[in-house]
């Protein structure tokens, strides 16, 4: 792989070159590779199919929990969230002790503890990580999927960006069956506060408990705004809004 320079940037293929773009930049790469069919067939690539194999099940699990928390994600994501989220799902299925090689999957390496743990604290915005938000402890009853933040200070114990006048907090609960595909959000209520000195008691309470089977996921969410004759605009598309998962059970 090799980095244009120069003015002109090319696009394309040129004899055996590649030119495109990357968020990274503008690069090129020399055109090769092992023919497709047999990477299918041929036994000395059983490794290969192997590996493709359990690679793709762990991007779809990563698809699965994105297509999940959608809505959640329209304003805090970062643009290399689909690349961290599969990182996190190939750990996750590393720790897969009852599946053969090439068969091992998220769905059924969560029913260990330690495969829980590595997807608690994910942050969905690397740009804006919830502990470096939010300096209040808070809690989370994985019963009642209720958020308590209490004797919240805004001014005090949020990280907030410049310009930011209020802020809106919400939870949600996520049960994902990582096995099937079938997922269940419920949304809490979406908590708005003057970011000032005042002191908050938040409460966030999902309006019922998700149906069906699956891994239980809790979220926090904040979200900054600034006020301008009586309206909220979001910052900067969202790329200070924090979003991560709290507790996995």
């Amino acid at each position: 792989m090799a980095r244009q320079k120069g003015i002109i940037k090319l696009k394309g293929t040129i004899g055996d070159i590649t030119f495109y773009k990357t968020q990274d930049g503008n690069l090129a790469r020399e055109k090769g590779g092992i023919d497709a069919d047999r990477i299918k067939n041929d036994p000395a690539f059983v490794r290969t199919r192997e590996n493709g194999a359990e690679f793709g099940s762990s991007a779809n699990a990563g698809k699965v929990l994105r297509d999940a928390l959608r809505p959640m994600l329209m304003s805090a994501a970062d643009n290399r969230l689909v690349s961290r989220l599969t990182k996190i799902m190939t750990q996750i299925k590393n720790l897969d002790s009852t599946s053969v090689r090439g068969a091992r999957t998220v769905g059924t390496a969560l029913a260990n503890p330690a495969a829980m743990a590595l997807l608690k604290g994910f942050n969905f915005n690397n740009r804006a990580i919830l502990g470096a938000v939010l300096f209040k402890p808070y809690s989370v009853d994985v019963v009642s999927g209720k958020f308590s933040i209490p004797n919240l200070v805004p001014a005090n114990d949020i990280a907030f960006p410049s310009g930011a006048t209020h802020m809106t907090l919400k939870g949600a609960w996520a049960q994902i069956d990582f096995a099937t595909g079938i997922s269940t959000v419920e949304l809490t209520n979406a908590v708005n506060i003057p970011i000032d000195a005042t002191v908050n008691q938040v409460s966030l309470n999902p309006q019922n408990v998700p149906g069906g089977a699956g891994t239980n996921l809790f979220l926090l969410q904040i979200e900054f705004f600034q006020e301008m004759n009586g309206a909220q605009y979001t910052l900067k598309n969202g790329s200070y809004n924090a979003l991560a998962v709290v507790e996995v059970s």
